[in-house]
């Protein structure tokens, strides 16, 4: 999972500063608005649907056929149903002809990926999770070169929203093969089947629905309240975070169907769980946070151009969320695994309302740094409800298991960029270095946890002899 996500986030990133340089900020604030329509409702029409089968197939896999089959159904129609919604909200908003036009080509991408959702949700629920790298990483190696080559070509920005269709179609036919290699398919389908799982869906679709609003709120008010060009900034900002925030992600949806799968062992057995991939989250946040503070300004310029240094303020805000979303992200996989989604979409509902209405005040008085206040609150908002239920309705974490090594780790990175800070290297270098530091000290600290390096050794020979 992790390898796909960050193939995913990886190319999304090189494209992104292929936009930025070579077409504008302009130009990627459209692109940036265009995806963030089809995220929302390729979100509301599929992820439900996803969690839901993850969990329900990793405890009967018996039923894998049924959900295929039935399941594809069931996706069809909501992804058709999707797609219809965004050409109306599109369409009545007062966006330019190119912007609408490039939501509407990109926002076909919905079918396809929505229907690879259902194979997915099965690759994860037999854990099976390198059949979706197979599938997706070369495609989107592929899908990067060409939409490349498309804007070299100085095509417009248009057909990228029809390269992404293309490739996420093609994704599906490969997950297709794929799955029959696994399931014997019965085509036929479960009308039983569907409708309870409408109704068993509805919270998820809830959850689902209220989170991919409020993880893209921000672009959405920014594009009513300012234009394309701010836009453009506040994505370019995101994509910063973003190789963390995929990291994250897979981590906890890989961390989901074996969590869902010791909800019966006891609470101890979740709570160790739990903690262990928090630490690993902070253990890379933190220190991720500490080099945006020192040199976000230098990573803009950098990665885009010196028209994007204004939104250095904004980076720094906005990366102060890095302490927090481990938490979050986790204990949010944590609910769902035990029956308490009503949780999950009562903080949503809080956290997007609140957050939206500030939200319109900030961006309206302060514009991109107003953005990335609102981005920060919402994040404050989840991680207070998330920790508050999960102490009341599971157990407390123990906080200093779980910053201990992160925190061991972020005080030495710190030291490095105090250094490095002050004999202002070429920035490349500067990176090479911290990078090269940051590697080092989690090894050693890795192996010191294990017991040093003879205990290490030991355990290498005895599997060894094992085989």
């Amino acid at each position: 999972m992790i390898v796909n996500r960050l193939a995913q986030s990886i190319t999304a990133f090189v494209l992104t500063a292929a936009i930025a340089r070579n077409l504008g900020a302009e130009a990627i604030g459209q692109y940036l608005l265009a995806y963030s329509y089809y995220f929302i409702f390729v979100g509301i029409a599929s992820q439900g649907l996803k969690i839901l089968f993850t969990r329900e197939l990793a405890r009967e896999p018996q039923k894998t056929s049924v959900y295929l089959m039935s399941g594809t159904c069931l996706q069809l129609i909501f992804s058709l149903l999707s797609y219809g919604a965004l050409v109306i909200v599109v369409f009545l908003l007062p966006y330019s002809s190119k912007t609408s036009t490039l939501c509407y080509i990109m926002g076909l991408t919905i079918i396809p990926f929505a229907l690879s959702n259902v194979t997915e949700a099965i690759f994860q629920a037999k854990e099976k999770m390198h059949l979706i790298a197979i599938a997706t990483v070369p495609v989107y190696v592929l899908r990067l070169i060409i939409m490349i080559w498309a804007i070299q070509l100085k095509y417009g920005i248009e057909s990228l929203g029809g390269i992404l269709f293309c490739s996420e179609t093609l994704i599906l036919v490969i997950e297709w093969i794929l799955i029959t290699q696994l399931v014997k398919i019965q085509w036929q389908i479960d009308k039983d089947f569907v409708w309870n799982t409408i109704k068993t869906a509805r919270t998820f679709f809830a959850i689902e629905a209220i989170a991919v609003v409020s993880s893209r709120i921000e672009i959405l008010i920014l594009s009513l309240l300012g234009n394309e060009f701010l836009v453009g900034l506040f994505g370019a900002i995101l994509q910063l975070l973003q190789p963390f925030l995929i990291i994250a992600n897979s981590i906890t949806v890989a961390m989901f169907p074996r969590l869902s799968k010791v909800v019966e062992q006891g609470r101890e057995k979740q709570q160790q769980i739990t903690e262990s991939f928090i630490e690993i989250l902070l253990t890379m946040g933190l220190p991720l946070f500490l080099g945006l503070l020192f040199f976000g300004k230098n990573l803009l310029i950098f990665i885009y151009d010196s028209s994007f240094a204004q939104g250095s303020l904004a980076l720094s805000i906005s990366a102060i969320s890095l302490l927090l979303l481990p938490f979050t992200r986790t204990l949010c996989s944590l609910l769902v695994a035990n029956h308490f989604e009503m949780v999950n979409l009562r903080e949503l509902v809080i956290t997007t309302t609140l957050g939206g209405l500030v939200g319109v005040v900030l961006v309206s008085r302060y514009q991109l740094v107003g953005a990335a206040i609102m981005a920060l609150l919402m994040t404050i908002l989840a991680f207070s409800q998330y920790l508050y239920f999960t102490y009341t309705l599971l157990f407390p974490l123990n906080l200093w298991r779980v910053i201990r090594r992160p925190a061991i780790i972020s005080t030495l990175m710190l030291l490095v960029f105090l250094i490095l800070k002050k004999i202002d290297l070429d920035f490349s270098l500067t990176l090479i270095v911290a990078t090269s530091f940051y590697i080092l000290f989690v090894i050693f600290l890795s192996i010191h946890t294990l017991g040093g390096i003879h205990v290490i050794r030991e355990k290498i020979v005895k599997i060894k002899m094992k085989f």
